[in-house]
């Protein structure tokens, strides 16, 4: 069963990463929404961050807006857990 996780996008970002604000997970990635360019971005820093294959994590839900539900497999609930705490 994956793990889920909502994140806030945003797209055409000058300092792409991924922080945390508060409870939110942000992604800001380079591309711009057009295309699903900015979608693919997502899922390469997703999986990247959490040192995965791309095609391990997917975009449930949100593919048009700026907040997604991502759906991420082969990931331990412990090891997401202590991605998201070292984040800034």
């Amino acid at each position: 069963m994956p793990l889920r996780l909502t994140v806030k996008v945003k797209p055409g970002s000058r300092r792409p990463g991924i922080t945390r604000t508060n409870s939110t997970l942000v992604i800001a990635v380079r591309e711009r929404a057009t295309d699903g360019r900015a979608n693919a971005a997502v899922i390469a820093a997703i999986a990247a961050w959490l040192g995965i294959g791309a095609t391990r994590v997917s975009i449930e839900h949100g593919t048009s807006s700026r907040t997604k539900r991502i759906a991420i497999e082969g990931v331990d609930d412990r090891v997401l857990e202590a991605a998201i705490n070292a984040l800034i």
